[in-house]
């Protein structure tokens, strides 16, 4: 397996698990409950780069790990949506992604989505130096999302068709940093003044 970081994750989950619940808040618009779906455990088969550009089919959605390109995003919130082959790399490198899904905007999905972010534990990996984020964290738009909020992390995803922060909060903390290869390393910040697409076009 290609990689870019020296020390291994914390130990496997042991034997994949889901978990659904049903919290007290109203379904997000075009869903009909409210239900959060928590998958650990899940095996990760393939972790190696592949060309810049060239697509790569995930087992589950939210991707929870496999193939990816060589680049990653910087640790940030984004308002475009980061490539899956980009965001799964940040996964590898121990990162929670928090993504959603709305064609029309959606300031109370992303409100909620920036206040697990804001309120994550800080990395003493990232923050060591006082030049890195504050924890190994990516938060972006991702229009091929099974519901209107998700979560994902190595061997692990998060659903949700309403808006509930403890558990998604709750999944953040118990996902985070197992990624099997530990750094926060700079990435490339996609939305940096006069960053060049990835893949052409604007």
């Amino acid at each position: 397996m290609l990689g870019c970081g020296d020390d291994e994750g914390p130990a496997p989950y042991g034997p994949e698990k889901t978990e659904i619940l049903t919290p007290n808040a109203p379904p997000l618009p075009g869903e009909s409950e409210c239900r959060v779906v928590k998958t650990t455990g899940i095996e990760v088969s393939s972790a190696a780069h592949v060309a810049l550009c060239e697509g790569v089919t995930y087992a589950t959605n939210p991707p929870a790990g496999g193939n990816h390109w060589g680049t990653w995003a910087a640790f940030e919130k984004y308002a475009m949506p980061v490539p899956r082959e980009v965001y799964v790399h940040d996964m590898e490198h121990g990162a929670v992604v928090l993504s959603f899904r709305c064609a029309d905007g959606c300031p109370e999905v992303v409100a909620a989505l920036e206040k697990v972010f804001d309120e994550a534990e800080a990395d003493p990996l990232c923050v060591s130096g006082g030049a890195g984020p504050k924890a190994r964290l990516v938060l972006t738009p991702d229009p091929d999302l099974p519901t209107p909020i998700a979560a994902s992390a190595w061997g692990a995803t998060y659903t949700a068709t309403c808006i509930d922060t403890a558990s998604l909060a709750a999944f953040v903390a118990e996902a985070y940093g197992r990624g099997p290869e530990q750094t926060c390393a700079a990435g490339v910040d996609l939305e940096a003044p006069g960053a060049m697409p990835l893949c052409g076009g604007s």
